[in-house]
């Protein structure tokens, strides 16, 4: 894939939907459409035990939900994150999250995480919203590399990645607290903005 030269100084996250045909990936944030609701959505995200266990939200109540908008549309206002919503796109339910976020934007490193309500799930609908904000992220914001980082037990997490051309790098010991409390070894797989395009399943 192509870069265009970006300077660590012009290094942001600009707020734009990314349209997958049967989905919409929208940014984020208090003023995001979804059917029901952004933060009714999230409520229902949160209390999903596999949600809940890989990527939690910690959001139990409408202020923690809102809490949430907020700090997705800070991240989008300082270009230092790139929350989308997944929605379905003839309907508007929410249906998922893909986020991608400055580890070191100086250096062009940044980190990606994705998780989808249980409706959402078996169609490709992860490895497709990833790939589409990978691609994003390294044709307008100049990472220079992604990374994922998931559980060692997450093996759909696994999977993802490794349809989305992040080949695994290695495991990092007891590297993360989950959700269930304790601290997980996790698989941490890496794309170069210089890496060929994945092939499309």
């Amino acid at each position: 894939m192509s870069t265009q030269e970006t300077t660590p100084d012009q290094r942001g996250f600009a707020p734009v939907t990314l349209d997958l045909g049967d989905a919409l990936l929208r940014p984020w944030g208090r003023r995001t459409e979804v059917r029901g609701g952004a933060a009714a959505g999230l409520l229902a995200a949160a209390a999903d035990p596999a949600i809940a266990r890989w990527n939690p939200i910690r959001a139990t109540d409408r202020a923690g939900a809102e809490a949430y908008l907020d700090r997705c549309d800070a991240g989008w206002a300082g270009g230092t994150t790139a929350a989308f919503a997944v929605i379905d796109a003839a309907d508007g339910t929410l249906l998922g999250n893909s986020a991608l976020r400055w580890v070191d934007r100086a250096d062009g490193l940044a980190m990606i995480g994705y998780w989808l309500l249980p409706a959402a799930r078996g169609r490709g609908l992860a490895t497709r919203a990833t790939r589409a904000v990978t691609d994003w992220g390294i044709a307008t914001a100049g990472t220079r590399r992604i990374e994922i980082a998931h559980a060692v037990g997450n093996d759909t997490s696994c999977r993802v990645a490794e349809r989305c051309g992040y080949p695994a790098e290695g495991t990092l010991r007891a590297s993360h607290r989950y959700g269930d409390g304790t601290y997980h070894d996790e698989h941490l797989h890496a794309r170069l903005a210089t890496d060929p395009e994945p092939p499309v399943r």
